[in-house]
């Protein structure tokens, strides 16, 4: 099964491209919720962000707030959203890491919809004790 940020990186298939260097490159994204939705991609084939080693997470972050800046600039845009997804359960639809650039209006009728009740302290030291642990 071909992946389509690979074709897209040999130059097989076509992209508005706003930005390439050896390691990222960043595309308009065909879905545009709001104009100027950018897609973060790294040329390696990379499933996920668990797959990433810290060299190319971190070139990828660059551009990233590289790229931000200039949708800012470009869109005037009120604020942006970076999404990124892992896996099915997070909504993952092309296995190749990536990250999305949304510029977002005030008036731009984007929700993210989830509770925001705040955790019971307790409850959130045990969580921070298991991700530390993980962390070793």
């Amino acid at each position: 099964m071909s992946c389509v940020f690979c074709e897209i990186s040999a130059g097989n298939a076509p992209a508005s491209f706003v930005y390439k260097d050896k390691d990222v490159f960043g595309i308009m994204s065909l879905e545009q919720p709001n104009p100027y939705k950018v897609l973060i991609i790294p040329h390696a084939h990379v499933e996920s962000i668990y797959d990433l080693d810290d060299d190319l997470a971190a070139s990828i972050f660059k551009v990233t707030t590289k790229v931000a800046r200039a949708i800012r600039d470009a869109s005037n845009c009120e604020g942006l959203n970076i999404i990124q997804s892992n896996g099915k359960a997070g909504q993952q639809d092309v296995f190749h890491f990536h990250l999305h650039i949304v510029p977002r209006f005030f008036d731009d009728q984007i929700i993210f919809d989830w509770d925001n009740t705040p955790a019971n302290r307790d409850v959130l030291d045990n969580l921070a004790k298991k991700i530390r642990e993980s962390l070793l």
